[in-house]
């Protein structure tokens, strides 16, 4: 893609030789071949490598391109980017005047034309050459009351068009004159009203003289918008304006088809083109579907919450709008991020933050300030959790001016993420006193609220205590995983809306599952009121209208990032641990398996065991521990699969990056987990592929095959630890789930890069489950040395080749 970009005062520069042109260049397109002289022209008058360049050119210089790019849509005013100059056969019409003719080398020969005869015919043909003279416009002359359109000549790439546009238009040929006739005001004015912009646009029409100074008293109605403020918003005043006609008049005329109302000697033409907009714009500022009496003058309330959609159909309507500081502040701040003043979040934390996560605490920041909510729903591995924190921890930061007003904040979020969130505010956000409102640690009323600067809570716990939660006021609420009130009739939803708060956020990378009325379900919670309820009884038509409305209504509160659009920002490489705090009965089968390996180990030292045999005990008792951290049913076959954390948070993990197109790998240490989460997959109706060591190398390179094909439907590899963390080429994938922790990290890093590797385009995401307070945590405490030492323990073949030793192991255990 080329495109030029010539100065409004062509004329003046070209007399200089010094033409200042703007160059836009494509650079990841392959080039057109049409557009290769001009190319090769740019760099040899000293144009580098670049997407946007400036260049100082000749009147030559710019011919010379000129005629390589003849009848090529590349040119336009730099002032008027969007529409490119017209070609009338050779000529650049606007450009070729001021460029001058080319001139012959002196030496040149002249030129002879060359002839190619007809069989039997040996006499030379005349050769003709066209001149830019030969080329004409099409002409407008006439006034308010006839009009004489003489069309381009046959040539012309616009000849076609024109034509067709006044046989349409009831002209008539004049054979005397080859001119083309409308003799009627009423059609001319409604003609006029509906294409003069199309004259001068589509076929870049010549006005004669005599038609300016007869039409001069012809002016165009225009769109008239007035805001002002009142006590829920602002009052906003629109409809069209035509000199001193009154609103009946332009109603009338509107109302009839007519073009045009006359004010006196003046003709002000409607342009049905704007009129539409108009018409459009009503509709949407008073949220109805029919059409009836929306040319009149209105005057709409929009709640601050809708000003900036208001202000988006303004900007092309009404140009000249003028609105009060506090709309245009409002308008600007959530249309423009940029604009958005930071939010006073502590240096410490603002130092870890990335640039597109500072924007996205800006946003919030703003939102909550003027009473507003927002969904963060930057894509899976962006900093959610972190942005959300940086929130927080800007609330805790900016004192309270009035008296009485809520000071804790409330995270609502699924079981399984419930300890994350808690380890990530003690991580970023030490400030802030957390409670964790969930399994036997309550509050037991609403004053034990005020003790605390952060509630955590699950979704479940919130409907069970949720008259606790409603008798309480909260200066914020942020509900994670917002997939979980999707279906405002649930009961997590409607605990949810139940809440008093003065800000409210969610945060979820999957906005929109399955329809529109997610969104509707959503924004029940974030702005009660915000939106209007659907009418009963809507046609097809008027509810397609409406879910168009629901989609720009919601836009300016959705803050969507995804990692190609920030990969700048980016390192190759993202890792995040998500600690899941064991579910009761897992946690009490991990507390009896426990105790039980204590007194069993206690057993055989008093026994006389060996050293050995200790550790192989141990070693054992290790391995039963971990697997219930992973899953109970990997020790007891009976025990439901609801109890197991990391399984929750793996749907988690799963339903967001379906959703959002990510493809992942799975792997785990244990075949008999892998088993179960193929179960799960099944029941899901999920599709994977599949490895595991009892696989033959013809299996394992099909599975392998069937997951890196471009038209691949398989979300998801599982893999076990020995058959895939190496010597695998999986770039298919963007997201690693390790679901057991690889205590060497030089092996999960293997296992990471089967799909962070050459040939990845994307960032790579990598999610480590760990289970809070066991023995995956306490080894994910150790020092590097002492997990690589624990690694030949949990993957040797010999436990007693292992470099740890008892003491360590049975430190693990307690």
């Amino acid at each position: 893609m080329l495109r030029l970009l010539l100065p409004p005062n062509l004329a003046t520069t070209a007399l200089r030789d010094a033409i200042a042109v703007k160059v836009e260049v494509d650079l990841g397109a392959a080039p057109s071949p049409a557009l290769l002289p001009a190319l090769a022209a740019l760099q040899r008058f000293g144009a580098q490598p670049a997407a946007v360049l400036f260049l100082q050119l000749t009147r030559a210089q710019l011919r010379e391109l000129v005629t390589a790019l003849r009848g090529q849509p590349v040119f336009a005013w730099v002032n008027a980017p969007a529409k490119t100059i017209f070609w009338i056969g050779p000529i650049l019409r606007g450009v070729s005047e001021h460029l001058g003719k080319a001139e012959e080398p002196a030496s040149a020969p002249p030129a002879r034309p060359i002839t190619v005869p007809r069989s039997g015919d040996i006499r030379p043909k005349p050769q003709f050459r066209r001149t830019e003279a030969d080329f004409t416009p099409l002409t407008v002359d006439g006034s308010e009351h006839f009009l004489a359109i003489s069309l381009p000549s046959r040539d012309s790439a616009s000849y076609a068009g024109a034509l067709e546009f006044v046989k349409e238009n009831d002209f008539r040929l004049e054979p005397s004159n080859r001119k083309w006739w409308l003799r009627d005001r009423h059609k001319v004015l409604n003609l006029l009203a509906s294409h003069l912009q199309t004259l001068r646009d589509t076929f870049h029409a010549d006005f004669t003289e005599n038609f300016e100074r007869n039409t001069a008293k012809l002016k165009t109605a225009e769109i008239a918008a007035d805001a002002v403020a009142s006590r829920e918003g602002f009052d906003l005043t629109l409809g069209l304006s035509a000199g001193k006609a009154d609103v009946a008049s332009i109603q009338a005329a509107t109302a009839t088809g007519r073009g045009y109302v006359e004010d006196g000697d003046t003709v002000y033409l409607i342009d049905r083109e704007k009129l539409a907009k108009l018409v459009e714009a009503q509709r949407a500022l008073a949220e109805t579907s029919g059409t009836g009496g929306l040319t009149s003058r209105r005057t709409h309330r929009i709640p601050a919450a809708r000003v900036a959609e208001a202000q988006d159909l303004l900007d092309e309507l009404a140009p000249a709008f003028q609105p009060p500081d506090a709309w245009r502040e409002r308008s600007q701040a959530l249309r423009d991020l940029s604009t958005l003043a930071p939010a006073p979040v502590p240096a410490a934390l603002d130092a870890t933050l990335r640039l597109y996560q500072r924007l996205g605490v800006a946003w919030m920041w703003y939102l909550h300030r003027h009473d507003l909510g927002g969904i963060l729903a930057d894509e899976m591995g962006l900093g959610k959790t972190l942005q959300a924190l940086a929130l927080l921890s800007a609330l805790k930061a900016t004192p309270i001016r009035r008296a009485n007003r809520p000071t804790v904040a409330l995270v609502v979020c699924p079981a399984s993420l419930v300890e994350n969130w808690r380890r990530e505010a003690a991580r970023f956000a030490p400030e802030l006193r957390v409670f964790v409102h969930h399994g036997e640690q309550r509050l037991a009323d609403t004053e034990a609220f005020g003790a605390h600067d952060l509630v955590i809570t699950s979704y479940g716990t919130l409907t069970r205590d949720e008259e606790l939660f409603a008798g309480t006021t909260f200066r914020c609420v942020i509900a994670d995983e917002a997939q979980h009130i999707k279906n405002r009739r649930t009961r997590n939803a409607q605990a949810l809306r139940a809440l008093d708060a003065r800000g409210r956020f969610l945060l979820t990378g999957t906005p929109l599952e399955n329809s529109l009325e997610d969104l509707r379900s959503l924004f029940a919670f974030l702005m009660p009121g915000y939106l209007t309820a659907l009418p009963t009884g809507l046609k097809s038509d008027e509810r397609s209208w409406h879910d168009e409305r629901l989609r720009t209504q919601t836009a300016r509160y959705i803050l969507r990032r995804t990692k190609k659009t920030v990969a700048p920002e980016l390192p190759e490489k993202i890792e995040q641990v998500i600690y899941c705090d064991l579910e009761p009965a897992q946690a009490a089968l991990y507390k009896q398996t426990q105790e039980s390996a204590e007194r069993a180990l206690m057993d055989l030292a008093a026994g006389g065991a060996s050293e050995n045999s200790l550790r192989i005990a141990t070693l054992t008792q290790l391995l039963r521990l971990r697997q219930i951290c992973c899953d109970p049913r990997l020790v007891t076959a009976s025990a439901p699969a609801d109890h197991s954390a990391k399984l929750g948070a793996f749907r988690e993990l799963l339903d967001e990056g379906v959703d959002e197109g990510h493809r992942l790998l799975v792997f785990s240490q244990f075949t008999s987990l892998l088993a179960l989460l193929r179960a799960e997959l099944d029941a899901s109706g999920i599709p994977y592929a599949y490895l595991d060591g009892s696989m033959s190398p013809q299996a394992r390179q099909a599975e392998v095959d069937r997951f890196q094909a471009p038209d691949s439907p398989l979300p998801v590899f599982l893999l076990s630890l020995k058959a895939g963390g190496t010597g695998l080429n999986l770039t298919a994938a963007d997201t690693v789930v390790h679901f057991d922790p690889w205590w060497n990290p030089a092996v999960e890093a293997q296992a990471t890069d089967r799909a962070h590797r050459i040939g990845q385009d994307r960032v790579v995401t990598s999610y480590k489950l760990i289970a809070a307070g066991t023995v995956e945590e306490k080894v994910m405490a150790l020092q590097a040395n002492k997990r690589a030492l624990l690694a030949d323990v949990f993957e040797a073949s010999d436990a007693a080749a292992a470099k740890l030793d008892l003491g360590d192991l049975r430190d693990l255990l307690k």
